[in-house]
């Protein structure tokens, strides 16, 4: 019959709809996936009906939707408006008992529910699987319970909402009084599904304490049935971001070494492939710098969930939802939740007292429902204020901010007066993620009798974390079982307006006694050795905290380590600003309470100076490291370590300055007295080696820099380990020289198993890292493997720019190679635009006379010859060949480059003899100074050559042509670019490449 449709079994039915509470979303979600998969339609229907509208008629109106309705039960369900037992028992007899065949339901919690509810003769579907959970769904529906046959399309049904993902981690406990934000979780849902690929990225947007945590911890309960992987990470420093996301690696079950760098990258990179998981969810709590993380947002089929106050985030492809403070019937629900013995009226009024500000409204209701006081009693404190000799909170924060708090405070005073002392503690952490199991790690005997009681006995301390958590002060981090509850509080998060509150006019005593636990807290919990990476994780977790611990005003020993441990943590991680921050703090107050010469003031001195290095501030660095080289040598002498280590910093920042002969002669000495006092195998003596080695190659004398880098790296590999950064980094140094001297089968084999290393170890971001993929950019460029050096290149330099910044020293070496990739086998402009920075740059901070000025000038020169501006390259080339030889001499390989570069203009201007004079003069210093086949060498000779035809001497011409092409052949290979392009008669260049200090 036309229109009639198909029963789905004898007693079946055709069309349910589902009413819901929006808290129990997955529960409606998984029912309606196998409801539909049998050919039944369904519609769902939250369930929230008007506080004003009476119940019954609420319930009426469920009738008029399609077909059966299918209720599903939980306290939830009954709690919305909120309703009383009394009011639904009233209703359900009224309505549902009267047309029973129109209603069932089914059960999703053990709570207790009104009385009335068994006319809904709910089956039961807690504790049981997910088949059993199906078969009694079917059952109270009268449909069919035979098993289906499987689909051709084999589609993935939805999560059985009692399973949690396959990975889960981090996600706080779900709030069971949660409020409101329907149509918030629905924008953000909607936001993610349509979404393209690598796209979907949302982010809650709003002030401090309206509830964003809350709102993302509910989307994910909500909707993480539909997630494979669902990883929460705290993301208010980039250190921690880093740390957290990389511990996903063996919960994803990739194959990584222990290190933290190597599994960084494999998460990242296996989030984007969506391999072994294309369905995962990270949510990224508390970005509020967006410049500190964004690059390190994963891409790929998931989504990216973040909070944030910061709307920045909208310049970095992600979709704003803002989150503003309640809206007043919120509040009110909310409200009577969490204080049901509160009237609509009493919660209205307490609404509007307090903003509709969550966070305050939470923490004030739950223990106003524990109060005698009433509604109006507590209003009228919050506007007249309260006693002198009750706990206060300072004045800078609102007045409904400060009287509500100070209220709470003494609340919690006068019930547990531990979790006072604990939230103290808690107020010298940096605000977030707390890790107060550091607290509890520490011996007895090092905590006052105050706290030792809170520590050591497992009953107070529950009680004082559940008096907390009750009042919503703080909640436990990263739990992913409720019955665990012998480790609560190992991590506790603390919301940053309760930090600050909580911070505010505490008595001095407690000030200086609490902080001083916290500082030795820290303190204890120093891996001790920064330099190695494994540790890193440990240190990204601490250096956090040393600002709310004022650990600079200590004078305790174990506290003075634990800050020179970080700054050395932060400049081999490459957290250089950062670090430079902290030196500099560190500096100004360790010289006020220690003195000038106190012996951990000379350590902060050198550490500072390594940081201020790493950002290019060589003038600064050497006025310290010389003041403390002339110090330390007056007053111990030249043998004593402490001077030994300061020279050594002096001889960086000399070679910094371009003062190269001074640096080695300095080198040279030092490594001496390492030697003597230490003997060679000594870390400090292969230090000395290595800086050596640096200093002769900046000298262009690559064969003794080789020997001497060949050497350091056998030792470190033998007495450190191969995966030691040290060792890692003396890999760059040796196949930096072997690229020097020509050997570019050598060099490239050895960097493209080191830069391999270096992204396991040490993470794709180092700046050490990005050293070693810039050296294999050059060998493989070097090497011919053009292609593969153009997007090396492309690469580092813009993860530089975003790491460490366009000023950088390293930012600046990598753009200088970019930009004479470009000239010849990319895009001139771009070139051209990428140079003139790079120039100004150095000219910034170096000075004119730097050779690196002169050098990257000499590499304009061809970027203006090959545009047409032959006389301007001609002028600018000749003062940069000026210059260089002023800088380093005659006889060093830059100059003859320069020089190579410099014939070539003087043919163009139309000076062909002087051409033919100046590579007649460079390849009897090029051979004495790199020998015959030097490629530098080699190309001075093809040069040669192209002169001698300018000046019609084609017999001397062809003969230097000849021997110098059996030479590249024999050197390089037949098929070598360079062989072939001098086969070819392209005149040879030269690229100014700087270097390493």
């Amino acid at each position: 019959m036309p229109g009639t449709r198909k029963q789905v079994g004898a007693t079946g039915v055709q069309t349910v709809t589902i009413s819901f509470a929006g808290f129990n979303r997955a529960w409606a979600a998984w029912t309606a996936d196998r409801l539909e998969r049998r050919g039944v339609t369904v519609v769902q229907q939250r369930w929230d009906p008007p506080v004003e509208v009476p119940l019954e008629e609420s319930l009426r109106d469920l009738t008029l939707s399609r077909g059966r309705v299918l209720v599903i039960l939980s306290d939830w369900y009954f709690q919305l408006g909120p309703r009383s037992h009394e009011e639904w028992n009233r209703a359900l007899r009224e309505v549902v008992a009267a047309d029973p065949d129109r209603f069932a339901a089914v059960c999703v919690t053990t709570s207790a529910l009104p009385g009335a509810t068994s006319v809904l003769a709910a089956a039961d579907l807690t504790n049981v699987g997910a088949d059993e959970a199906e078969r009694r769904l079917l059952v109270r529906l009268g449909l069919p319970t035979d098993p289906l046959p499987e689909p051709v399309d084999a589609r993935p049904g939805i999560r059985y909402p009692a399973d949690t993902p396959e990975v889960w981690g981090g996600v706080p406990r779900r709030n069971t009084r949660f409020t409101g934000r329907e149509e918030l979780l629905s924008k953000a849902y909607r936001a993610l599904q349509d979404a393209g690929p690598g796209a979907g990225v949302v982010t809650l947007h709003g002030m401090s304490g309206v509830g964003k945590t809350q709102l993302a911890a509910e989307y994910v309960y909500r909707f993480g049935s539909e997630y494979d992987v669902v990883w929460w990470v705290p993301a208010d420093r980039r250190a921690l971001y880093r740390q957290k996301l990389a511990e996903l690696a063996p919960e994803l079950r990739l194959s990584t070494g222990a290190e933290y760098g190597e599994r960084l990258r494999a998460v990242r990179d296996a989030l984007r492939r969506g391999e072994p998981h294309s369905h995962w969810l990270l949510v990224l709590d508390g970005a509020d710098e967006p410049e500190h993380i964004w690059d390190l947002v994963p891409t790929g089929p998931g989504h990216v969930l973040i909070t944030s106050r910061n709307p920045e985030w909208s310049e970095h492809n992600s979709n704003l939802v803002e989150v503003p403070v309640y809206d007043r019937e919120e509040s009110v629900a909310f409200i009577r939740r969490r204080a049901p013995r509160l009237t609509p009226a009493e919660a209205d009024q307490l609404a509007d007292a307090l903003e509709d500000l969550p966070l305050l409204l939470d923490q004030t209701a739950g223990w106003l429902n524990d109060s005698d006081m009433s509604v109006q009693e507590y209003i009228e404190l919050l506007e007249g204020g309260i006693d002198q000799d009750v706990v206060k909170v300072s004045a800078d924060f609102p007045l409904a901010f400060q009287t509500a708090w100070s209220i709470l405070l003494n609340k919690l005073k006068d019930t547990v007066p531990e979790s006072v002392d604990l939230l103290r503690l808690c107020s010298f952490f940096a605000p977030g993620s707390i890790p107060v199991r550091l607290l509890k790690e520490m011996p007895p005997g090092e905590l006052p009798e105050q706290l030792s009681g809170l520590m050591n006995d497992p009953l107070l301390w529950n009680r004082a974390i559940g008096q907390l958590r009750q009042y919503s002060v703080v909640r436990l981090e990263s739990h992913e079982s409720v019955a665990d509850e012998a480790s609560s509080g190992e991590s506790l998060y603390m919301h940053r307006m309760v930090h600050q509150i909580i911070g505010k006019d505490m008595p001095e005593r407690d000030r200086q006694e609490f902080i001083n636990v916290v500082r030795r807290a820290l303190a204890a919990a120093d891996p001790g050795r920064p330099t190695d990476t494994r540790l890193w994780p440990a240190y990204a977790e601490i250096t956090p905290h040393l600002k709310w611990a004022d650990v600079l005003r200590s004078t305790d020993p174990g506290v003075q380590g634990l800050v020179l441990n970080c700054l050395r943590y932060m400049y081999l991680s490459g957290e250089y600003r950062a670090g430079i921050k902290l030196g500099a703090r560190a500096m100004e107050a360790w010289r006020e309470l220690l003195g000038e010469d106190y012996s951990r003031v000379w350590d902060l001195r050198y550490h500072y100076a390594n940081l201020l290095r790493a950002v290019g501030d060589y003038a600064g660095t050497e006025a310290i490291e010389r003041a403390a080289v002339d110090h330390l040598r007056a007053e111990r002498g030249p043998q004593d370590l402490e001077h030994l280590r300061a020279a050594s910093g002096l001889a960086a920042d000399l070679r910094g300055l371009g003062r190269y002969d001074e640096a080695l002669n300095i080198s040279s000495w030092i490594l001496g007295a390492y030697r003597e006092l230490l003997g060679d195998q000594d870390s400090r003596t292969l230090n000395a080696q290595n800086n050596l080695g640096t200093s002769m190659r900046l000298l262009g004398r690559y064969e003794e820099a080789l020997e001497l880098n060949q050497r350091t790296l056998e030792a470190r590999r033998r007495l450190l380990r191969p995966r030691h950064s040290w060792t890692l980094y003396s890999e760059i140094n040796y196949a930096t020289d072997l690229r020097l001297l020509g050997r570019y089968g050598d060099a490239l084999s050895l960097q493209n198993q080191s830069a391999r290393v270096h992204r396991l170890v040490m993470g794709s971001d180092n700046p050490q890292t990005l050293r070693a993929e810039h050296n294999l950019a050059l060998c493989q460029y070097r090497s011919g493997e053009r292609a593969k050096a153009a997007a090396l290149f492309t690469r580092v330099l813009e993860r530089s720019e975003r790491v460490l910044g366009e000023d950088d020293p390293l930012t600046m070496m990598f753009a200088a190679s970019q930009s004479f990739f470009a000239r010849e086998h990319a895009d001139i402009d771009r070139a051209r635009d990428i140079s003139e920075k790079v120039v100004a740059g150095y000219v910034d901070m170096l000075g004119e006379e730097h050779p690196y000025v002169a050098g990257t000038r000499a590499n304009h020169a061809l970027i203006l010859r090959n545009v047409g501006e032959r006389d301007h390259a001609h002028t600018l080339l000749e003062e940069a060949l000026a210059d260089l030889t002023r800088a380093v001499g005659e006889n060093h390989p830059w100059t003859l480059g320069c020089s190579i570069n410099a014939s070539a203009l003087r043919n163009l201007v139309g000076d062909p003899e002087s051409a033919a004079a100046l590579t007649d003069s460079v390849i009897t210093r090029a051979v004495e100074v790199l020998g015959r086949t030097h490629p530098l060498t080699l190309s001075a000779r093809i040069a040669h050559a192209a002169d001698l035809r300018g000046l019609r001497d084609l017999q001397r011409a062809d003969k230097v042509e000849t021997e110098a092409l059996g030479d590249l052949a024999a050197t390089l290979g037949e098929q070598h670019v360079h062989t072939v392009s001098a086969r070819s008669r392209n005149r040879p260049y030269w690229d100014f490449e700087p270097q390493m200090i």
